[in-house]
């Protein structure tokens, strides 16, 4: 029997797809990486212990990591999101800002490196799904220069099939001290389609299960070693605002 225009193996192109082939790559995250989200979680909990920032950085849609680590509900105060739209607060012009290739621009994570307050405590987390863009390469490069402890989230399938844009030749996996797999397919996108090409990315759905399971790995951690977590409230709730505000205090100037 022929298949139907727009299926794939047979079974019809639509959500139920999706969801069955992407609930595969989260179990797959699951079962593989359990222990690297421990060991980035221990890593990163000694260094929150210890006063320290968490800065996390993403380009493109892996801003979606950053933006679920840092400054939400029920996520750790010391995240500090570094984005490169920041840029626009050193003077550069708009149109360079938001140039969509300005994540190939090592320039460019040079500048918002140097936009953030660092002390020797803080460490870093760093998402990118193919880990190749020379922003992202440099600023991991810096990362290490400076001897903080940094974490990558990256697809291995995709990163490993690839070139380094870096004039360095380095990719952010073999820069990380911890490397998380977002087990993601090459190319991001998981549903074949006919005539060729894919639709239907999953990376932003991995990336938020590691983000929140590293959250509550660091939480339980410092539970664990008697530490009460700076946990943000959502300022929806009340008192929240302000209890956030009191929380932020201890870090100011630095996220």
């Amino acid at each position: 029997m022929a298949e139907e225009p727009g299926s794939e193996g047979g079974e019809r192109f639509g959500k139920e797809l999706f969801w069955r082939k992407a609930a595969e790559v989260l179990d797959r995250v699951v079962a593989t990486q359990g222990g690297a989200i421990r060991r980035a979680a221990e890593l990163l909990a000694g260094r929150i212990e210890r006063d320290g920032v968490v800065h996390v950085f993403g380009t493109g849609h892996s801003r979606a990591f950053a933006m679920e680590l840092a400054n939400r509900a029920g996520g750790l105060v010391p995240f500090d999101m570094m984005s490169l739209e920041q840029l626009l607060l050193a003077g550069w012009p708009v149109e360079r800002v938001f140039d969509p290739d300005l994540e190939r621009d090592p320039e460019a994570g040079r500048a918002l490196l140097a936009l953030h307050r660092l002390e020797p405590q803080d460490a870093f987390v760093i998402a990118s799904n193919s880990g190749v863009n020379p922003a992202v390469v440099e600023v991991a490069l810096r990362v290490k220069e400076g001897d903080y402890p940094l974490v990558a989230v990256t697809s291995l399938e995709h990163t490993r099939q690839v070139e380094s844009r870096h004039a360095s030749g380095r990719k952010l996996y073999e820069l990380a001290d911890v490397v998380v797999d977002n087990c993601g397919p090459f190319g991001d996108a998981l549903l074949d389609l006919p005539g060729g090409g894919r639709a239907c990315s999953v990376s932003s759905l991995t990336g938020a299960l590691i983000a929140q399971m590293l959250t509550a790995e660091i939480v339980g951690l410092l539970l664990e070693r008697g530490q009460q977590p700076p946990v943000l409230l959502s300022v929806n709730v009340p008192q929240g605002k302000e209890r956030n505000e009191e929380l932020r205090r201890h870090y100011e100037g630095r996220i």
